[in-house]
């Protein structure tokens, strides 16, 4: 059998890949290439350039390659972005989503599992977040993924399909082995923005918003390793395949860090200063979102191994500099 991981081209999806190959998996990737890259896949995984609602396409893959999971990674991802631009996350995370759903019902895939976020929580408070907590998100990017996964409950229990649905907290680093990492051009996570800071790709960072109630006055956040959340989602396939309920789980690491912590830690990994900036809160941004990830622990039998902040951002300093001499060799 194999597993279909659509944005497979992409930050987290890459990972997911080698994740399943080292595992021994066989892997079909769709893609469309908007924000991924095709050098990021794989060679042993088999590249589809496409859009996950083109329906026939999609059918072709899951009959063609005897398709039994798809793992979802496919979707906009930037908070100030879906504020701005509302109906573009609706039609990319959402609409497309339910077309996704609907092929993978018709065609008879019987486990899915979905990429969605802790901004279905919205502002959550100092203290770790559960599932069960209230769910208000602040932005349409949030609404955008819990609607998505309002439809994957609703198709659970009307049709044959079982699904797992991971809220990612801050995904963070980069493949240990160097394989693969965060490579969009003006990527919007913390962690790559300050080692694209130190490393002298932007002139500049800035703080947005020092006003906040923590304990520093800036944004409070759970970052996951991204190689941690790729096993995470291993281990949800094994428990699908092995007969397991739907299940709705958060993944992070339990205790969070502001961003001028992080900036401290990118400070000590590069070894020197950088230019910092502070500015305005940014619409949609959540004072803190922290995880409680027992379900997940309990359920999937997730044991995190890259819990610690200053790996983390070795780690992604580590793929930075390997970053600039790929496209140093493009150009």
């Amino acid at each position: 059998m194999t597993v279909l991981v659509t944005g497979g081209a992409g930050y987290i999806g890459s990972h997911m890949v080698w994740e399943l190959l080292d595992a021994g998996e066989s892997v079909v990737v769709l893609d469309r290439l908007s924000t991924g890259f095709e050098w990021a896949v794989a060679p042993e995984a088999k590249l589809v350039v496409g859009d996950v609602a083109d329906r026939d396409l999609v059918g072709q893959i899951i009959r063609d390659n005897h398709v039994d999971a798809i793992i979802h990674f496919a979707g906009s991802i930037v908070v100030p972005e879906s504020v701005a631009d509302p109906l573009a996350y609706y039609e990319n995370n959402t609409s497309k989503t339910r077309t996704l759903i609907e092929t993978a019902v018709r065609e008879g895939v019987p486990h899915f599992i979905f990429s969605s976020t802790a901004a279905v929580y919205g502002g959550a408070g100092l203290e770790p977040v559960r599932e069960d907590a209230r769910l208000a998100p602040e932005s349409p990017y949030g609404l955008s993924k819990l609607m998505s996964e309002w439809m994957l409950r609703d198709a659970g229990l009307a049709h044959d399909i079982r699904y797992t649905a991971l809220r990612y907290f801050n995904v963070a680093g980069a493949d240990p082995k160097g394989r693969t990492g965060q490579s969009t051009p003006g990527a919007t996570h913390l962690i790559k923005v300050a080692c694209e800071t130190a490393l002298g790709k932007r002139p500049f960072m800035q703080v947005f918003g020092t006003d906040y109630p923590t304990p520093d006055g800036t944004c409070m956040r759970d970052y996951i390793h991204v190689s941690d959340l790729a096993a995470a989602h291993r281990l949800a396939l094994q428990r699908l395949r092995a007969g397991g309920e739907s299940l709705v789980a958060n993944c992070g690491y339990s205790h969070g860090y502001s961003v001028l912590e992080v900036i401290e830690s990118v400070r000590r990994a590069f070894g020197r200063d950088f230019d910092v900036r502070m500015g305005d809160r940014r619409p949609g941004d959540a004072a803190a979102v922290v995880a409680n990830s027992e379900l997940a622990r309990k359920e999937l039998g997730w044991t995190p191994q890259r819990d610690d902040l200053d790996l983390i951002v070795n780690d992604a300093l580590a793929w930075e500099r390997i970053l600039t001499t790929k496209n140093s060799v493009r150009n």
